[in-house]
């Protein structure tokens, strides 16, 4: 699957979207806590995604995007981003049948290392060009991917708590 664009629609502020990220990591448990285990585990169609799934899904998300942060800075330009098998990797990780309290821990330890490496990236690596693979063929930058990463993150959070 390719995808036509990314989530990121506004201007790039890193430090107002890592303060975003921030905020979500300090407040995601006692949303998720506020879930029934029902709430948790419904699936709204045999193919979609459950609350618990989507959080898996957001953590192989903050995988695969801390991989590319910290590639971004030192492989050659434009630095091809790869997709991954998301759903594969939400069957095969069985994030379904996983405690949230795993769930979350889990989530929050990778974005705060996500947060950790995007302070500690030096200004002139945020414009180094990306190439997302958009069927578009336009490139983006290193601080784009990383906006984008945070309103991905938060497209999901909308469709969980709305």
């Amino acid at each position: 699957m390719i995808p036509v664009a990314g989530y990121n629609k506004g201007d790039i502020d890193i430090p107002e979207a890592i303060q975003r990220l921030a905020w979500h990591i300090d407040n995601l448990p006692e949303r998720y806590n506020k879930l029934s285990a029902e709430e948790l585990h419904h699936k709204p169609a045999p193919d979609k995604w459950s609350k618990k799934e989507i959080l898996g899904h957001l953590i192989d998300s903050a995988i695969n995007n801390l991989k590319r942060f910290t590639e971004i800075q030192f492989l050659p330009q434009p630095y091809q981003i790869i997709s991954y098998r998301q759903n594969e990797l939400v069957l095969v990780n069985n994030y379904q049948h996983l405690a949230i309290e795993h769930l979350l821990l889990l989530w929050q330890s990778l974005n705060r290392q996500i947060i950790y490496v995007v302070q500690n990236i030096p200004a002139n690596k945020l414009e180094f060009i990306v190439d997302p693979q958009y069927e578009s063929k336009e490139t983006k930058t290193l601080g784009w991917v990383i906006a984008d990463y945070i309103a991905h993150t938060e497209h999901h959070f909308r469709h969980i708590f709305s």
